[in-house]
């Protein structure tokens, strides 16, 4: 049995008569910048999410990099995010101008620990981006209680967290501004990069409008320097007939989740994810821990049993040499450390048969039996 980590032909192949039709009406129409798919698309997605505003971009990091530069954040300021996440989150950061302040995440969910919030804070923070990593929701209400204290903004990446729900609301509508990805590979994925910005400030929605396209409200007229990254039409009809099938898609998510948590429940050595009570994980991505020294193995044995499995992340933002002038050094985030390590991800997608986690489970269990 071979076991791929993700199945985009699957889902093409659910969706075909539509997806083949949405595309090639763009093409006949040769509409692909600036067409009425982005307009619908974005009315679609914050009906979708519970927000007033919606401005389609061409990648989740161009999300983040213009909902920081529309908050006012540059050079002198500070932001604070956590050191276990895809390098995108800080690389915003950096763009704009502004410094990384790195904290440390909860071991057990993987996300933001609140508790380290406050420590960091300085007179030059000026915002907090909480990630919303493998679809769980970060812990809102503590987060939003600190930033409302300290007078701070809160930018939530939503990049793995299409339709997961904190205390019955949608990632994405806690924080003054929401980045949302739409890599291919996401539960929401266009055929290419895109991505989207989410606020219920409306001027905040128009500066990002404006950045992503040139600095211009009205063709020619410049309002401020700004960028080339619109969300592409053709993406965007990609992304409406997706959308609609995007609940029954993380549904099944879920019962795949959970029917990988309880054929690995009792394997010495496995840790399956821990959800935080209150909230509707997506399970973009689904990672277990394994005891030190035994990660790399098992990745190797399930490569060899032609299960593909993936590391998110094995070098914590910290250690990476492009972060090197942050002066930090192992030790410093040990919950962080400890998921690089120890994490791996797990093939997870919505067409996972049963019969094939149960073939995952059961060599994720000959492997640690044989290994202990």
């Amino acid at each position: 049995m071979k076991i791929p980590f993700v199945d985009l032909k699957a889902q093409y192949s659910q969706i075909k008569p539509e997806m083949d039709a949405a595309v090639e009406s763009v093409l006949s129409r040769t509409a692909f910048i600036m067409g009425p798919e982005v307009t619908d698309f974005e009315n679609s997605f914050a009906k979708y999410i519970g927000v007033k505003h919606m401005v389609g971009v061409g990648s989740g990091t161009d999300a983040l990099r213009m909902s920081i530069q529309a908050l006012g954040i540059g050079p002198g300021d500070e932001v604070i995010t956590v050191a276990n996440t895809y390098i995108a989150t800080c690389e915003a950061i950096s763009h704009a101008g502004a410094e990384v302040l790195l904290i440390d995440v909860d071991a057990r969910t993987y996300n933001m620990n609140p508790d380290k919030i406050e420590e960091a804070i300085t007179p030059r923070t000026k915002a907090i981006i909480p990630v919303h990593l493998y679809g769980q929701p970060a812990d809102m209400k503590p987060i939003m209680d600190i930033a409302n204290k300290h007078s701070l903004y809160v930018i939530e990446d939503c990049a793995q967290s299409h339709g997961s729900t904190y205390r019955g609301r949608k990632t994405g509508t806690f924080g003054h501004i929401a980045c949302y990805s739409f890599y291919p590979g996401k539960n929401l994925g266009a055929y290419g990069d895109a991505g989207a910005v989410a606020t219920n400030n409306e001027q905040i929605a128009e500066k990002v409008r404006i950045l992503c396209n040139h600095g211009q409200k009205v063709k020619y007229e410049h309002l401020m320097v700004g960028y080339c990254h619109r969300l592409d039409n053709l993406q965007a009809a990609v992304l409406n007939v997706k959308l609609p099938y995007l609940e029954e898609w993380n549904s099944r998510r879920r019962s795949r989740a959970a029917l990988y948590n309880e054929l690995l429940k009792d394997i010495p050595g496995i840790m399956t994810p821990q959800i935080l009570a209150g909230v509707e994980a997506v399970y973009h991505l689904y990672v277990i821990r394994i005891a030190d020294g035994r990660r790399d193995d098992l990745m190797g044995f399930l490569n060899q049993a032609s299960i593909a499995t993936g590391l998110h992340y094995p070098i914590p933002v910290h250690l990476q040499r492009a972060y090197a002038s942050l002066n930090h050094k192992v030790g410093d985030f040990p919950a962080s450390e400890q998921n690089a390590r120890q994490g791996l991800s797990l093939p997870m997608f919505p067409e996972l048969m049963d019969d094939q986690i149960s073939f995952v489970a059961d060599k994720i269990k000959e492997f640690m039996i044989h290994a202990r």
